[in-house]
């Protein structure tokens, strides 16, 4: 028994001169070398696309912004066309109608007149022996039900004194906005329609 335990202790005793007791280590690959290299190449793949899908998302977003506006600025600039055409056709009525704008011969006080439901009021602007010029302000809401538009129409009436004939310019200015805010909107459009006759 004796020689048991001393052939286990010398046994122990070489053991421990030739296997370290506590062993932290890396055993070392092929792919190691590499591996130890490349630590940051994914978060950099990662920041790479990134920036590329944030690229083209802000691109995308600008077109869209741009698409909006030129689709705003055409539904408006089409409703103050509207509303210049509405105006001077309301001119055109009344003055085919029952005369009644002002001419160089019977600068009378122009009689009311009613159009979209509305009854502007006529007033002479300028007058001489030759020609008259009456203007009035129309406010349009059957053109879009959230909104108002504002139309300014003149009529002026010349006299030609060889023929002794009147010729007629109907002249509106349409607006994309109301009446009142035609001055401080900034994104207030203006289409006229002229008629001569």
């Amino acid at each position: 028994m004796s020689m048991m335990k001393k052939f286990l202790v010398f046994s122990s005793e070489f053991l421990a001169d030739r296997i370290p007791r506590v062993c932290i280590c890396s055993l070392k690959t092929k792919n190691s070398k590499l591996k130890t290299h490349q630590k940051g190449f994914t978060l950099l793949l990662a920041a790479l696309i990134a920036s590329i899908v944030l690229s083209l998302g802000a691109a995308i977003f600008s077109i869209a912004q741009k698409e909006l506006t030129l689709s705003s600025a055409g539904r408006n600039s089409q409703f103050a066309f509207y509303a210049a055409d509405t105006a001077a056709e309301c001119a055109l009525y009344w003055d085919v109608r029952s005369s009644a704008f002002a001419t160089s011969s019977n600068p009378h006080t122009p009689i009311p007149i009613s159009c979209a439901q509305t009854a502007p009021s006529v007033t002479v602007a300028a007058s001489s022996p030759t020609a008259a010029t009456s203007t009035f302000q129309l406010v349009l809401a059957q053109l879009d039900p959230a909104k108002t538009y504002c139309a300014n129409v003149s009529v002026a009436k010349s006299k030609n004194v060889v023929t002794n004939s009147i010729a007629t310019v109907i002249h509106a200015d349409g607006f994309s906005t109301a009446c009142a805010t035609i001055q401080t909107d900034p994104q207030a459009l203006q289409r006229s329609v002229e008629l001569h006759y």
